[in-house]
């Protein structure tokens, strides 16, 4: 997917580095290993960006856990109610579901909204730490 480096894009889905693209911000790479979910870097090695600005940072990621949260619930009402045609007990469990099983997955998502709210990409760091 190099054609989104230098998006926030790249660094949200992916959990990039915000500011030099390169590096996971996640020891972990897989979010299923729950003890190590959000287990990060201190810094980037390769731009050396601190991830976490102050104590507490990352509480902020709770704003955005919510929204995050809906639209995967949104959508999995939509495919069992409207495309599998479910009853609404039956969308509800799967609206349950989806969310325990994506838990892991939107608590990285929204950390890395959350941190690409102050940091940006920097193309002078990005070419530095290639060079």
């Amino acid at each position: 997917m190099a054609f989104l480096k230098g998006t926030k894009l790249n660094s949200i889905l992916f959990g990039k580095c915000p500011v030099c693209h390169n590096e996971s911000m996640y020891k972990q790479s897989n979010p299923y290993k729950l003890s190590q979910t959000l287990d990060m870097h201190e810094r980037c090695s390769h731009c050396n960006t601190k991830y976490k600005i102050e104590p507490s940072f990352f509480y902020g990621a709770m704003y955005v856990s919510y929204p995050v949260g809906i639209m995967f619930a949104a959508v999995a009402f939509a495919i069992t109610y409207f495309f599998i045609g479910a009853t609404l007990v039956n969308t509800f469990l799967a609206i349950v579901g989806t969310m325990v099983v994506f838990l892991p997955v939107i608590m990285r998502l929204s950390r890395n909204i959350w941190i690409n709210f102050f940091m940006k990409y920097d193309k002078a760091k990005d070419q530095l730490a290639n060079t």
